[in-house]
């Protein structure tokens, strides 16, 4: 399921804020490798800070994503005791504006990803709020990804293999480039650009679980550009809205009937992310 929505995504100042993410982000991709390495923290499975080029790959596939990208995380500024739970987000010296532009952004994309799920609750028929208590001061992230020029003839037409997102949903603002494509009901890949005021929400796989497969889990990829357009870099900045680890990701009881047995064993939501993570290569 994929579904474009006219939403307030990065509020009043979406194109202010558009070109500031826009500027950090090609800022910091374009310092120097072994800069940038500084703030890559293996030990946070790529969770907060940078990952460097080709870590990545799709789950059950060996090759990996042609991208780096830098994530930015949760800051619980209220007495949640979650907040033990989280590191601390990592701060770019070479680029200060950085980390307050992406606090800005998510917060933005926090409000609009709540208010999706309280239509999401209503459509599930659940209470409106069934959400709220896992996602205020949950576990989303904001990914800034860079796809670098490609400067050779490409192994493959790929740049990011096909997959689910791990999450809830995924909110996406349109990218600098296209190549985005999710697969169709009836087998066909199909381009993805979401216009200025719009955004992309993709069901992720914990919203699979959790209906027992009533809202199917996005299948996307991100292809190579035309020739002519290889030598330009390709940013998204995506928001994976995650919930608190200890949500239950146990199917709902009425998505559960004679037709539609159980298909997923119980497991909280840090289960299944920590499982995710090891899937595609970036925790141990």
């Amino acid at each position: 399921v994929v579904v474009l929505v006219i939403v307030e995504t990065l509020g009043g100042d979406e194109g202010d804020l558009d070109a500031e993410i826009a500027h950090h982000d090609a800022a910091f991709f374009g310092m120097p490798g072994d800069v940038k390495k500084q703030y890559e923290k293996p030990e946070l499975a790529g969770q907060r800070g940078y990952t460097s080029f080709g870590k990545e790959h799709a789950k059950g596939s060996d090759a990996p994503d042609l991208k780096e990208f830098f994530q930015y995380g949760q800051t619980v500024e209220d007495d949640d005791p979650v907040a033990v739970e989280y590191p601390a987000n990592v701060t770019v010296n070479e680029v200060p504006q950085l980390t307050p532009t992406l606090y800005r952004a998510y917060r933005h994309f926090e409000k609009s990803g709540r208010a999706l799920l309280k239509a999401i609750a209503i459509y599930l028929g659940l209470d409106e709020d069934y959400f709220e208590p896992y996602v205020v001061n949950g576990n989303s992230i904001v990914r800034a990804i860079h796809y670098p020029p490609i400067t050779q003839e490409p192994k493959s037409a790929i740049r990011a293999e096909q997959h689910e997102d791990i999450n809830l949903i995924t909110l996406l603002v349109g990218a600098s480039a296209e190549g985005l494509q999710i697969l169709s009901k009836q087998g066909d890949w199909v381009g993805v650009t979401a216009l200025p005021g719009q955004i992309v929400v993709n069901v992720g796989d914990m919203l699979q679980r959790l209906t027992n497969n009533r809202l199917k889990s996005t299948t996307h990829r991100v292809v190579n550009p035309p020739r002519e357009k290889w030598g330009s870099s390709r940013f998204s900045i995506p928001f994976f809205l995650h919930p608190k680890s200890s949500m239950s990701l146990a199917c709902l009881d009425n998505c559960i009937d004679a037709d539609h047995p159980k298909a997923y064993p119980d497991a909280t939501a840090g289960e299944y992310l920590d499982e995710r993570l090891r899937e595609i290569g970036l925790k141990k």
